[in-house]
């Protein structure tokens, strides 16, 4: 028998931005995702502009990449995924029906920033945009489905993005509050779980990973600031949901890893621990404890970081610490000294490739060992209730007959699923499962459909050919049993 509570939630995970389309309807402005191109493992993706006249592009996802006094700009010859992704905007109904169908207890979702306000300092919101994500709410709940929200999910309005250099100005702190402030208000009858920041630790892991690898101190200064600015945002969210509404459960949001020493070199057991900190610690701690730990000087001082910090900052955090962690788990990490061989590829896997583990195509390692590793131990860390909001195989999917044969995803899932049960057994708090990308979506990464997660499959390609029409695959029907048995039947 399964050790999962009874009222367990099951469910799937999509955000707004790689879902929705309808970039430019119901009275939507322009986020940063709007003005992001596809690209592939190879190639990144990026960001168009104009500056001075000319056009061009840069490596990256979020608007610090842009060139300084850069306007983000929409290019005829460019393919921009988010614009259509797969038009959930039009169809959410059928889709959250296969989600019923499914057995789903919950999902999770984002809202676009600019659908509620399109610039971001707008005085009201925008009511077409209220009135579509009340409507998804009101379906979900009709349909047995609780919504556990992503108020931030890398879709922030591209014009606060280019105003306020992507959150280097305190005033960002301010239109995030009024943002989050306006959702809790609107369905504080219809959405009891929230999330503040997706991967909020993303600002810190991407460094490395995105254009070549060369990072100055001037980056890293932009990066902790950015992050002290949405922590402040963050908490401050905290307290303003819990007044509007003291039953919400209020989360971060992590990209979880593991990260292992390569060899029995102590300097390696150094290294492994000092890139948990960095990319992990930092943040989970500013939001589930509420305080930057001592070795948050070491980090900032290896950089030359000197953070600006206001008063009442402090004190702000530690009154609005989360009321659950959250986190999205796909990959460990192996962390060394010394030369290697073969390094790891793909957003988030970094360092050396562990021999023990198998990768996928996109470079990323299978590791449920590591998945009931970090539930202890993040559990030992902070006590409070944990979900696990991503989680999930992306690979081709070949479609035969009408539908995927996908036992590979299966056995993915299969394995992590055994993993959380086994940290629930160890006395984890777990509270929920959200599968990555429940149906097939454009990948964050690469802007890739290729590169699919989904139980249900969606007919469209990575040149944004295809028909949309859903297929259900074998996952979908193995994942309903899952959740009918609630774990038992793997």
């Amino acid at each position: 028998m399964a050790h999962f509570r009874k009222d367990f939630l099951w469910g799937g995970a999509v955000a707004a931005n790689q879902v929705e389309g309808g970039y430019n309807e119901g009275g939507k402005g322009l986020s940063v995702t709007d003005i992001t191109t596809a690209g592939s493992l190879e190639s990144p993706r990026y960001l168009t502009y104009t500056l001075d006249g000319k056009d061009g592009k840069v490596a990256g996802m979020f608007a610090s990449s842009l060139p300084k006094g850069a306007k983000g700009k929409i290019f005829d010859n460019e393919y921009y995924p988010n614009h259509v992704a797969i038009d959930f905007y039009h169809r959410y109904k059928e889709d959250i029906k296969m989600f019923a169908d499914m057995g789903f207890k919950v999902f999770r979702t984002s809202i676009a920033w600019t659908r509620i306000f399109p610039t971001g300092e707008e005085d009201k919101p925008n009511q077409e945009g209220l009135d579509f994500y009340r409507r998804v709410f009101e379906e979900l709940k009709k349909n047995g489905i609780e919504p556990l929200v992503t108020i931030s999910h890398y879709e922030d309005p591209l014009a606060l993005g280019e105003k306020y250099n992507d959150w280097q100005d305190r005033k960002m702190i301010d239109l995030y509050v009024k943002y989050a402030t306006t959702l809790f208000k609107e369905y504080k009858d219809l959405v009891k779980y929230w999330l503040t920041f997706n991967e909020i630790n993303s600002s810190l892991m991407f460094l490395k990973l995105v254009g070549d690898g060369k990072v100055s101190d001037a980056d890293y200064q932009k990066a902790y600031q950015k992050l002290h600015h949405q922590f402040v945002a963050s908490a401050k969210a905290v307290v303003a949901g819990h007044k509007i509404n003291p039953d919400f459960m209020i989360g971060n949001m992590i990209a979880g890893s593991v990260y292992y020493p390569g060899t029995p070199d102590p300097k390696d057991a150094l290294a492994a621990r000092y890139e948990e900190e960095l990319s992990q610690l930092y943040c989970a701690d500013a939001q589930a404890k509420g305080e930057y730990l001592s070795f948050a000087k070491r980090l900032w001082d290896e950089h030359n970081v000197h953070l600006k910090i206001e008063d009442g900052d402090l004190e702000v955090m530690k009154e609005g610490k989360v009321d659950m962690y959250t986190f999205s788990y796909y990959m460990s990490n192996m962390v060394t000294t010394h030369d290697v061989g073969e390094k790891a590829k793909g957003n988030f896997a970094a360092g050396a490739k562990n021999p023990y583990l198998e990768y996928s195509e996109w470079g990323w390692s299978t590791d449920p060992d590591g998945l009931q590793l970090y539930l202890e131990k993040m559990y030992d860390r902070y006590g409070i209730p944990m979900m696990v909001v991503e989680n999930g195989l992306g690979a081709v999917d070949k479609l035969e007959d009408g539908t995927v044969h996908d036992d590979y995803r299966i056995d993915y899932l299969r394995k992590h699923i055994k993993a959380m049960d086994k940290a629930v057994e160890h006395g984890v708090d777990l509270r929920a499962y959200t599968t990555w990308g429940c149906i097939d979506c454009v990948s964050a990464g690469t802007g890739q459909m290729s590169k699919r997660y989904g139980f249900i499959y969606v007919d469209r390609d990575d040149k944004g050919e295809g028909t949309l029409k859903r297929l259900p695959k074998d996952s979908y029907y193995w994942y309903q049993k899952v959740i009918a048995s609630n774990g038992d039947e793997l």
